[in-house]
């Protein structure tokens, strides 16, 4: 059975997403703001990679949590991750 776990930890996000070969990135917007994702290998069309620092900076203001899954329910392991306010 798979489960997913919260946190804010700056050095949880980081690890969990390099350890699958991710980095961070944001949606491209056309004015400000922008919606955070971590890319995965290559990087994808219609998204800006952006420094760690840039990063967990929009993250923190935005008052945001990583809900994450360290397993798919078959034992692989999952990229699965989602940005959710605050402490769910």
């Amino acid at each position: 059975m798979s489960t997913s776990n919260t946190t804010q930890d700056h050095d949880t996000i980081r690890e969990w997403a390099e350890a699958r070969d991710g980095h961070p990135a944001m949606v491209d917007t056309k004015g400000e703001g922008g919606i955070l994702r971590i890319d995965f290998g290559e990087p994808e069309e219609g998204l800006t990679q952006i420094s760690w620092e840039e990063f967990f900076e929009i993250f923190d203001e935005n008052g945001l949590s990583f809900l994450y899954q360290e397993e798919t329910a078959g034992g692989d392991t999952s990229r699965f991750n989602r940005f959710v306010s605050g402490d769910k």
